[in-house]
């Protein structure tokens, strides 16, 4: 896979001498937190404020995701990398890419990812913790906004694999709600029909407690475009549900 920079955020970063792998890979930056090293290598995000911009820097060595399209693994930003092109162009609301490379070095293999920082937005799970205190009319604009936004997900024949509030985004613009997604590393054709669906909707429910079911329907009914369907999902979700908590 050859070097990717977003066509409107190349000048910027030429301007500051990072338009390169290298120049990306050197940069002293503090980490956001502390150093993923699950897969036997490490991959760590660092935030990068540029003029009136700001981004997300992730660098990771020998941290690698196998598959059987590639049994000797990947750097796990290249897959997240693909996704993040893939609902691109699908028009999939989701995180924007601004650079990505990946280096082999004696003993290593690298990648760097830069994404546009998600400034303005705020993840569902923030909007859940203060639920109670959200006037209806602006409720009732999120559950149509997440409900929106995995019917665009599922209509483009893909699944999240993670649909968490965590990864989910939302920000208020002209009055409305407008939702995207983040960490796309686990996104998948979809392949099963409605059994898939169900797999991937059930996880955002399951951590949305404070979601009654009159709200959950209310969701239900934008993602499937009416209210016809809504009790024969309402109760496959239900039973998921209670079959997950009962393992």
């Amino acid at each position: 896979m050859s070097d990717f920079i977003a066509a409107q955020d190349r000048a910027l970063l030429e301007r500051h001498g990072l338009a390169s792998f290298d120049a990306l890979w050197a940069l002293k930056l503090e980490a956001v937190d502390e150093p993923n090293t699950e897969r036997g290598g490490w991959s760590a995000v660092y935030r990068l404020e540029l003029e009136a911009r700001a981004f997300y820097l992730k660098r990771q060595s020998n941290h690698l995701t196998r598959s059987l399209l590639r049994p000797f693994g990947e750097p796990t930003f290249a897959r997240e990398f693909r996704n993040i092109r893939r609902y691109a162009e699908l028009n999939i609301p989701a995180l924007q890419a601004a650079f990505f490379a990946e280096r082999r070095v004696p003993g290593e293999r690298r990648a760097v990812l830069l994404t546009r920082a998600l400034d303005g937005w705020r993840d569902l799970e923030y909007w859940l913790m203060r639920w109670g205190e959200i006037e209806s009319a602006k409720r009732v604009s999120i559950l149509h906004a997440c409900g929106g936004l995995a019917r665009s997900l599922h209509q483009a024949g893909q699944i999240h694999g993670c649909f968490y509030p965590k990864h989910v985004f939302l920000r208020e613009q002209g009055g409305n709600v407008e939702a995207q997604l983040i960490d796309l590393e686990k996104t998948r054709p979809l392949l099963l029909g409605r059994r898939d669906r169900i797999r991937d909707l059930e996880p955002l429910l399951r951590r949305a407690r404070v979601w009654s079911e009159t709200e959950v329907r209310e969701l239900l009914a934008t993602y499937l475009g009416g209210f016809a369907e809504v009790d024969i999902w309402w109760r496959l979700l239900d039973a998921r549900q209670r079959d997950k908590e009962a393992r």
